[in-house]
């Protein structure tokens, strides 16, 4: 079929949002819609609507996308301060443990809410799982 047969129907403002925005506002723990209510009702534990704007937020589905994403951000960034401190000062094991793990539990604990809200605002963004798409799933 040539190129010329295929009608473009222009995409309307509903059809769209704006995905740096809303990933920006679910960094920051903000609803993806209007950016000033929380999502969480706690650490992790979302709110069923946004006490705003009342966007509903229970349709998301982050699951285990947050925390395999925290694992692998601190771990990529914790490898290589341990190999540095290793080769650098030569610790005994339990030194090790504590200067590597205490700082990469930390780093999971504040980047975790942080990752799950982002999924939250991509899944947003994009009409995912009943933010306005046609389907639930």
């Amino acid at each position: 079929m040539p190129m010329k047969d295929i009608q473009h129907i222009p995409a309307t403002s509903q059809d769209e949002r704006d995905l740096k925005p809303a990933l920006r506002r679910g960094w920051k723990g903000r609803c993806p819609n209007c950016g000033s209510g929380p999502i969480f009702d706690g650490y992790l534990k979302v709110r069923h609507d946004c006490p705003v704007c009342n966007q509903a937020l229970y349709h998301q589905r982050a699951d285990d996308g947050p925390a395999w994403a925290t694992m692998l951000i601190a771990g990529h960034l914790m490898a290589p301060m341990m190999i540095i401190l290793f080769e650098s000062f030569r610790l005994n094991p339990l030194a090790m443990i504590a200067v590597i793990v205490i700082p990469f539990v930390l780093l999971c604990l504040w980047l975790l809410p942080r990752i799950k809200g982002a999924f939250i605002a991509f899944q947003w963004a994009k009409r995912m799982h009943g933010f306005g798409g046609t389907s639930e799933y």
